[in-house]
């Protein structure tokens, strides 16, 4: 989808701009690109929107105009915006490249016409026990090992679209075994930032199957209704298997969404 001939300014109170001295010990040019993707990826800077001058955003984030240059060239470079001779700098409306960051930190279902999307994480269940074959292979695992599983439903403007399963060793993070509605909203930050386990690489396999009654309840369909399914495997940064996921969505009025440049 490309921005709109008829672009809009953005103004200073659309877009929750943070202290920077906030994010700790994240460069000040990341804290901007942050922000401004929010802004874009909820949409309170639809496509078309005009950005405001450098100078501006340098004011409005209190810091150099050069991050401020840095963090939207970078941006550019995702795809998400597109900087014109005569207008500035537009937010495209596109769907951002899947870079691991990205692909790890934002929804990769996107609406039937191509609109970006955000959604809102709701726990299930933490529970411990032995890995199934499938798990035990996935992570390389013994029989006497045992693994954390953690389900989840995320919705899009309050309905369910996906229901995530996150299975890993559970030795490795013990801390993570806690109730449902106490897990990190960020799963893969958390554990980089808790245990320094740093996800490097994911595998993807898609399929489609018929939702079995837990998908269906989850997602809210009738029996057998058909849902995408992705199948992930995360690797550390010693390119150890670290979470194997599943995700089930369905893809009624969404789309899976993954551009490559």
């Amino acid at each position: 989808m490309s921005a709109s001939d008829d672009a809009k300014p953005a103004t200073g109170r659309d877009a929750p701009w943070p202290t920077p001295a906030a994010a700790h010990s994240m460069p000040l040019y990341e804290v901007v690109k942050r922000q401004i993707t929010e802004a874009i990826l909820s949409g309170r800077w639809p496509a078309g929107t005009v950005l405001p001058s450098e100078i501006a955003l340098g004011e409005q984030f209190g810091v150099a105009t050069g991050t401020v240059r840095r963090a939207l060239l970078d941006l550019t470079n995702d795809g998400l915006l597109s900087r014109r001779r005569k207008t500035g700098t537009v937010v495209t409306g596109r769907t951002p490249q899947h870079s691991l960051a990205l692909l790890l930190k934002y929804f990769r279902l996107h609406r039937a016409d191509g609109a970006l999307t955000t959604a809102e994480s709701r726990p299930l269940s933490v529970q411990v026990g032995s890995p199934t074959p499938a798990e035990a292979e996935a992570l390389h695992l013994g029989e006497a090992d045992n693994v954390l599983r953690i389900d989840r439903v995320r919705c899009v403007d309050g309905k369910p679209v996906m229901h995530d399963r996150f299975v890993m060793d559970a030795a490795r993070f013990p801390g993570l075994s806690r109730p449902a509605e106490d897990l990190p909203n960020l799963l893969y930050a958390h554990i980089a930032e808790t245990y320094g386990v740093r996800i490097s690489a994911v595998r993807e396999q898609l399929s489609a199957q018929l939702a079995d009654e837990t998908i269906a309840r989850a997602l809210e369909l009738p029996p057998n209704a058909p849902v995408l399914v992705i199948e992930e495997m995360a690797y550390d940064q010693t390119n150890t298997p670290t979470i194997f996921a599943i995700h089930h969505a369905d893809t009624t009025s969404h789309r899976y969404v993954n551009e490559v440049q």
